[in-house]
């Protein structure tokens, strides 16, 4: 058994028996009140899920197992992941087992390459579709799927759950890079040696020849700020109502991963990218000051909106945004789509709060993560959301295996009519 495994072995207990005791003592007890607005504005705020791994707070940010993201940046993504599973990082003995273990499990089935070589090659499909439909074919690989139809006590679908997850954890860097060679015809994909931890080897495998070892720095950082935002986002909780019905772990993350596709959640990152190089293209080089000022200005009085400012939950600038700040300013600080980035830091705040335009005037994690992305060579925008995915699986699966370990229900919340809302609201 895997030290990983043995951890959550003996926490799993006292976390059933916490779950337990609530409904037990409390379970009539109300903790949220729902408004008209909030049933119509799509639950924000609702407090109605469980989530062990990560928090996100209206002044502070992600903070994961109660440490602040701002604190975790130097750590590898494998510690994060222990993080996230546990409640703990890993010491040294831990770690090199997790990423033994990761090793053991990330050769890729033949029968994925075959599917990229042979249907993706000539493809115009959305990376992300080609990432979603590799996930389904390897869904046949689930010990979950085959231990639930041989017949398993509740008590050990955590177990199976921790397996499928880290087997979809180890693989999917390798199947994202290889969608990234086959979809834009870069060749084969790049072996590289064991030696490697998760991130670093994910940037061998990609294959960009600008400053590797300052690219895979970059991925491990990507790695780290990206692996979870709490569970109420729409992949989060997409992966936990799939989950919940004791689908597998690829059903849950490839259905949690088509709703990190949509332009309102982890497609915005390729918006933002194009439009720091449409400014680029625009003004033939890094505008001044004044002349960005009024083009930020024209934008916003014209109905657009600046790409990456503005976030659902937070009220002050992401710290996962300062983390890339951080690192630009010393990795590519000559870099012109990083000049532009900071710039657009220094003035679209004022100009939004200026005129009125925003609650949350401040950047998001992705006004500033293209960029950093671009200076690298990594120019094919449609190829972030991809990126993105490979991260956020690390929380995806740590949730659902902490769904699993507390024995959470389905998912079925009670729907009610507009009519309903109308005559409710009135007799009140």
């Amino acid at each position: 058994m895997s030290l990983l495994k043995e951890k959550l072995a003996s926490q799993i207990p006292v976390m059933r028996e916490k779950s337990q005791d609530l409904i037990k003592n409390f379970g009539k007890k109300a903790v949220s009140e729902v408004s008209v607005d909030q049933v119509l504005g799509g639950l924000r705020g609702v407090k109605s899920l469980i989530c062990n791994t990560s928090e996100v707070f209206i002044d502070e940010g992600l903070v994961v197992r109660g440490i602040p993201i701002a604190e975790l940046t130097e750590k590898l993504p494998e510690e994060i992941l222990w993080l996230l599973m546990t409640g703990e990082l890993p010491n040294k003995e831990e770690l090199e087992d997790l990423q033994e273990d990761l090793k053991k499990r990330s050769k890729v089935p033949d029968y994925i390459w075959h599917s990229l070589e042979t249907c993706y090659t000539k493809t115009e499909l959305h990376p992300m579709a080609i990432l979603i439909s590799c996930l389904a074919l390897l869904e046949r690989e689930s010990q979950f799927a085959a231990h639930y139809e041989k017949g398993m006590r509740r008590d050990e679908y955590w177990g199976y759950t921790l397996e499928d997850s880290l087997d979809l954890i180890a693989k999917i860097p390798a199947i994202a890079a290889g969608i990234y060679r086959t979809r834009f015809h870069k060749g084969p994909i790049n072996k590289s040696p064991q030696t490697l931890d998760w991130g670093a080897d994910f940037a061998h495998k990609l294959g960009l020849e600008k400053n590797k070892e300052e690219f895979a720095n970059l991925m491990r950082l990507y790695m780290v700020l990206h692996c979870d935002h709490e569970s109420g986002n729409v992949s989060a909780h997409t992966c936990h109502t799939i989950g919940s019905a004791l689908s597998d772990p690829y059903y849950a993350v490839l259905g949690g991963l088509a709703g990190l596709a949509g332009p309102l959640h982890g497609l915005a990152n390729q918006e933002c990218t194009k439009f720091v190089v449409g400014l680029l293209e625009k003004f033939g080089g890094v505008p001044d000051d004044n002349t960005l000022t009024e083009f930020v200005r024209a934008t916003l009085s014209s109905g657009r909106v600046i790409p990456g400012y503005g976030h659902a939950v937070l009220r002050v600038t992401d710290p996962r945004f300062t983390a890339f700040i951080e690192y630009g300013k010393k990795a590519l600080s000559h870099d012109a789509g990083f000049q532009v980035v900071e710039k657009l830091f220094d003035i679209v705040p004022k100009v939004l709060i200026e005129q009125g335009k925003a609650k949350d005037p401040w950047p998001n994690v992705d006004a500033a993560s293209g960029s950093l992305l671009y200076h690298f060579g990594l120019v094919e925008f449609q190829y972030y959301t991809v990126l993105f995915a490979v991260s956020r699986s690390l929380g995806l699966c740590s949730q659902l295996v902490m769904d699993r370990a507390m024995g959470l229900p389905i998912t079925r919340p009670k729907s009610v009519t507009l009519d309903w809302l109308v005559k409710a609201v009135q007799n009140k």
